[in-house]
């Protein structure tokens, strides 16, 4: 699996499949997601001199604002995102929370990648990313990965438009019409879907289903995956 900057130039004109990583291609009852937001809360309350409570409420708003916590922190505050990452997402202890996961590997496997091109697209670093799939064992599975370069500022992360477009770029899609992508964030989701990609937004069981849907197909198990899009899978 390649890092971005590597892309589908020479003719290769496959359309792209973009999935998300994290709350995605694992469940969210693992509690990494839960694990993390302590991670990031503990980091705002150090580096910034916080309570626990207006550590919270922040990250909360930098969250909304720009999609990932460590653009509002790079862009108010002038912390090193590469510092964030090391306190935060390389803390986790993934080796502990994620196995190898037979089905998921089993669903990514009949992907006919005659046909369309797996790629992974994620606002973590690329550390961060390459080590959960590791850990799932679909490492192999995957051509490539855009992800948020923390090395580089202003950062660039969904949902913004630059990112996709960065995307796109990075994994040699054909065109904009011709990317497909599953997300379990309705932000994500819906910028990408008015960009003109067949979006995917996740909404895992037990998770609360939005009001207005964030894209046109809305599942509850990447499995559905085959069912709205046939045409990518082998027969």
């Amino acid at each position: 699996m390649t890092a971005n900057g590597a892309n589908g130039a020479g003719g290769d004109s496959r359309p792209v499949f973009f999935f998300d990583i994290d709350n995605c291609l694992y469940s969210k009852g693992c509690n990494i997601h839960d694990e993390m937001q302590k991670l990031i809360n503990k980091f705002f309350c150090k580096h910034l001199d916080l309570t626990p409570e207006d550590a919270h409420m922040l990250h909360q708003k930098y969250y909304k604002e720009y999609g990932l916590a460590i653009e509002g922190l790079t862009r108010h505050h002038k912390i090193d995102p590469l510092e964030f990452n090391y306190e935060v997402d390389d803390a986790l202890p993934l080796d502990s929370i994620l196995k190898p996961n037979p089905k998921l590997r089993s669903l990514l496997e009949s992907l006919d990648t005659t046909k369309v091109k797996p790629w992974l697209l994620t606002n973590a670093y690329v550390s961060h990313g390459k080590r959960v799939v590791k850990l799932l064992g679909i490492e192999d599975l995957f051509e490539g990965i855009t992800y948020c370069d923390y090395g580089s500022l202003p950062l660039v992360c969904k949902p913004s438009q630059d990112m996709y477009a960065k995307a796109e770029k990075e994994a040699g899609a054909p065109s904009t019409e011709s990317c497909y992508f599953v997300d379990d964030s309705y932000l994500n989701c819906k910028h990408a879907a008015a960009r003109g990609w067949s979006t995917v937004h996740f909404v895992e069981a037990g998770v609360e289903v939005p009001r207005v849907p964030a894209s046109k197909y809305q599942i509850s198990d990447l499995e559905e995956l085959r069912v709205h899009f046939p045409e990518v899978f082998k027969s």
